[in-house]
């Protein structure tokens, strides 16, 4: 498992604890994705329409898999977990994100890594802060600590106190 990952989670819908953990067990259960750090649970206003607030996490991970197989693989987590396809930033039971996947860059009509709204969202640099905040995203060539620190972001974002 020589790829390191950085996957982005997060779940508005149902217990959102619960349906991230879940998420991950399932994708480190398929053998295929080897998770080594998860940040703190965040919470977060949503973005588009009027919703419940997200909990969003972020992952480090290996994995043996290209990032096409990977992408599969979330699909596969996501479907099973009963996302369904609806309004543009709508709710949703699950979302898994390829952030990074090693440093490379993809720019395909169904896979585009890094993750192209990485800088703008706060819900996800600040998680990614936590757990790998010297990281270099391939397409700024900056860490993700000072990318976190010179963007001046809108969106609440704060560490939800996880009781279990």
């Amino acid at each position: 498992m020589n790829n390191v990952i950085y996957l982005g989670l997060g779940s508005n819908i149902g217990n959102r604890v619960e349906n991230i953990i879940f998420a991950l067990s399932v994708l480190q259960s398929s053998g295929f994705v080897n998770i080594k750090k998860i940040s703190s649970f965040y919470e977060t206003s949503p973005i588009g329409p009027k919703q419940r607030k997200f909990y969003n996490i972020a992952v480090k991970a290996n994995t043996s898999l290209n990032p096409h197989d990977l992408l599969s693989i979330i699909k596969q987590t996501e479907e099973l977990m009963g996302r369904e396809k609806t309004l543009h930033w709508g709710p949703r039971v699950i979302d898994v994100d390829i952030l990074f996947f090693n440093r490379i860059v993809i720019a395909e009509k169904n896979l585009i890594v890094p993750h192209k709204e990485i800088q703008n969202r706060l819900f996800v640099l600040a998680p990614l802060n936590e757990i790998s905040k010297n990281f270099i995203c391939p397409i700024s060539n900056k860490k993700i600590g000072v990318i976190l620190n010179e963007k001046l972001l809108t969106l609440r974002c704060q560490k939800v106190k996880i009781l279990c």
